[in-house]
């Protein structure tokens, strides 16, 4: 038999359209975070700082050294000159009186001496405040606050005190101390003196405190003198 022609596939055509994958090269990525768009202002210039401000800050420099310089010179002659402190003391007193209103009220009267000095040949010192307390033992009898006054190198000052005391309660242990110190003709005072002293060396000055402690004896009233005193004075 004869054999039959090889049948053949049918073919296939193509279609008329094909893929194209993009190139890598020229595909543009979209940023994750995009920057802000930027502003095309102008930048603003700097204000210039004012004359008067910077004439003002050359001023305080040049007063802050001014003071620093004249507290080290003031400094300087202090040490160099060895201010002494300026001296309390009493020289004379009259007890007036002495009597007891009541068992525990005490009325007094006493007049004193204060003498200031000015040990220093150098330096004058000024008293700005000045304040005089009476005691009997550790009992305020009277007060008495002084004018302020100025002392030239090497002066003294002599001031009248006058310390009258109105019922004044006193414990009886001291009523009884002062009864047995009239019986004895011996009457102990006490006087504290609170002084605020400044201290002049040129144009520079020190101010600080001092404090006077006297202890006086005196006879019974009515012309009670004195007879003893104990005067120290100290910072």
């Amino acid at each position: 038999m004869p054999s039959s022609p090889p049948q053949m596939s049918p073919k296939i055509n193509s279609p008329p359209y094909h893929f194209q994958l993009p190139d890598a090269t020229t595909r543009q990525m979209k940023p994750e975070f995009e920057a802000p768009p930027r502003k095309n202002g102008l930048l603003r210039p700097r204000q210039r700082t004012n004359p008067m401000i910077w004439c003002a800050a050359v001023l305080c420099v040049i007063f802050s050294l001014l003071l620093i310089f004249a507290g080290i010179v003031t400094l300087i002659v202090f040490l160099v000159i060895k201010p002494r402190n300026p001296l309390f003391d009493t020289t004379s007193a009259s007890l007036n009186s002495i009597y007891l209103d009541s068992p525990s009220y005490l009325n007094g009267d006493l007049t004193f001496l204060a003498n200031f000095s000015n040990p220093n040949h150098k330096i004058d010192v000024m008293f700005e405040y000045s304040s005089i307390e009476l005691y009997f033992y550790d009992r305020l009898l009277s007060a008495q606050a002084l004018q302020p006054f100025a002392q030239r190198r090497g002066e003294s000052r002599l001031e009248s005190v006058h310390m009258i005391s109105s019922e004044v309660y006193l414990p009886p242990e001291l009523i009884m101390e002062l009864q047995e110190q009239v019986r004895r003709n011996r009457i102990v005072y006490n006087i504290r003196g609170t002084f605020k002293v400044k201290v002049s060396v040129g144009v520079g000055h020190l101010s600080y405190w001092l404090y006077g402690r006297c202890q006086i004896e005196l006879t019974a009233p009515p012309s009670g003198v004195l007879v003893a005193r104990s005067c120290r004075t100290k910072k």
